[in-house]
């Protein structure tokens, strides 16, 4: 019994001993984020709801003083065909609902809302998730989020510029037989799906570079399969944009070559 008892306490001590140790550099930050009831989940998500509706709202107050300017900006893309029915000689959307110009100055407004509050909207996001993430994590969401805000806006700069050639050519097409006059509407609906198409192409080094972080897919990977994923980007650039001319397919498979060898590139400085 005794010599039990003294096996008994060398367990305990060193026991003690190792539960003395204090934890490596290495292990803190890098096990699971802070703990959080449900209810707390819940305020959490409700505080970061509304910042994000607050910046929305702000924004598109502004958007809808400056609506106007706005739109006289994106149509600016627009071939001169309305402006010959107009006496101030200039370029008009076409409107045949009464309340038609009040809810596209409300959309124009919405939509610069949700533009430019978007960085407030991603920091929202960050600050949500980010008690549930690893030191790691952390160190690449801060240049993930300014990244994808860049890109997004490269995007969206790069599909105004692109935004005349389907206009022009959609306009032109059956002019012989058809007077098209630009609906109000219909016009800002084609702009908006045109350049969230540009957006979202450029948000693909984001995507692949977080696929490669968390293990998914690697640069090698992707070399050795390169023709084949720009075989299948290519075919894509054709199905995602709105318009039906070959100029917009063109740039956008030409973007996304570009924007996929800037991926592989981000992977392999990672890795290192």
């Amino acid at each position: 019994m005794a010599r039990n008892d003294v096996y008994d306490g060398v367990q305990l001590g060193q026991q003690g001993n190792l539960a003395n140790i204090p934890p490596t550099p290495g292990d803190e930050g890098e096990g699971e984020g802070a703990t959080m009831t449900l209810v707390e989940h819940l305020e959490e998500l409700r505080k970061r709801l509304f910042f994000s509706v607050l910046a929305i709202a702000i924004f598109s107050i502004l958007g809808f003083v400056f609506w106007d300017k706005i739109l006289e900006f994106l149509a600016s893309p627009l071939p001169d065909i309305a402006a010959k029915l107009s006496d101030s000689g200039h370029q008009k959307l076409i409107s045949t609902d009464l309340g038609g110009p009040f809810l596209v100055a409300l959309k124009v407004a919405v939509a610069v809302g949700i533009v430019v509050g978007s960085p407030i909207i991603l920091y929202q996001v960050w600050a949500f998730i980010s008690p549930a993430l690893t030191r790691k994590e952390r160190k690449y969401a801060l240049p993930f989020t300014v990244l994808g805000v860049g890109l997004f806006i490269t995007g969206l700069a790069l599909g105004y510029v692109v935004l005349r050639y389907p206009v022009q050519w959609l306009f032109h097409f059956g002019s012989d037989q058809f007077i098209l006059l630009p609906d109000a509407n219909s016009y800002l609906t084609f702009v908006a799906y045109f350049l969230l198409a540009f957006g979202i192409v450029f948000e693909l080094p984001l995507v692949l570079t977080f696929m490669g972080i968390v293990g998914i897919i690697n640069s090698r990977m992707l070399r050795q399969k390169r023709m084949y994923i720009l075989f299948g980007l290519w075919v894509l650039s054709c199905f995602i944009t709105p318009g039906a001319d070959p100029y917009s397919p063109i740039i956008i498979g030409v973007s996304l070559t570009f924007l996929f060898e800037l991926s592989v590139l981000l992977l392999r400085i990672i890795k290192k």
